[in-house]
């Protein structure tokens, strides 16, 4: 079971994690050569990447993804591609191997099992950073989605989703392989999230509440502020 560490504000919580995930990676990239690194998108994680931009790494050796993307063209501004490139692609983390979810976009079934070939074939993730939704979703694993039982079922690495109840189809790492991590964080801000987080941990309904899929595991812990 996860532990829930609080912070008195943003601030603090991004400082902080900011300064743990870039200590995760060095050790990553001290041990294997390579650290890691798969993030989530949404407004949450904007300052927390700003500040893992600056931390001073080999980004060199670092390879970042996101555990999911919106199936928009590249230039779209709901991309979370977009954002992370704005944000933590920039001064030292410029340097950085990023990976893209969508290398074909023009055929979402040869996408799939391209993507689901490449993730199979890295190691273990020094680090994976998720969000949650209002409604428990974490990477694109929505409870009202059709696809919900394969993501937390599926062996392979990568699946399609269509959310009824948010835009766009989307791509998404399965539990599967967002689990195969060393270090893992749910990323939140918020009373209300807060509330939505502990009401899954009293669940345990991965299907109703798909974050529980992760707050159950020892290496996944919540970093939380008002």
């Amino acid at each position: 079971m996860s532990e829930m560490l609080a912070f008195d504000d943003r601030s603090s919580l991004d400082e902080a994690l900011a300064t743990q995930v870039a200590l995760w990676l060095e050790q990553g990239i001290a041990e294997r050569g390579s650290g890691y690194l798969v993030v989530s998108g949404g407004s949450t994680p904007r300052a927390l990447f700003s500040l893992l931009s600056r931390k001073t790494i080999d980004w060199r050796r670092v390879v970042i993804m996101l555990a999911d993307e919106r199936w928009v063209p590249a230039d779209h501004e709901d991309r979370n591609e977009q954002m992370v490139r704005s944000t933590l692609l920039q001064s030292p983390a410029a340097e950085a191997d990023f990976l893209s979810l969508i290398p074909t976009p023009d055929d979402s079934v040869a996408n799939v099992a391209g993507l689901s070939t490449l993730l199979a074939s890295l190691p273990t993730f020094d680090v994976v950073l998720l969000g949650m939704g209002e409604d428990a979703h974490t990477a694109s694993l929505f409870p009202c989605a059709s696809e919900i039982k394969e993501g937390l079922t599926t062996t392979e690495a990568a699946l399609m989703t269509h959310p009824k109840t948010a835009p766009y189809t989307r791509i998404s790492l399965s539990k599967h392989r967002l689990k195969n991590t060393r270090h893992g964080v749910v990323h939140i801000v918020g009373e209300q999230k807060k509330r939505v987080y502990e009401a899954a941990c009293r669940s345990g309904d991965e299907r109703l509440f798909p974050i529980c899929a992760f707050s159950a595991l020892p290496t996944f812990d919540c970093w939380w502020a008002a």
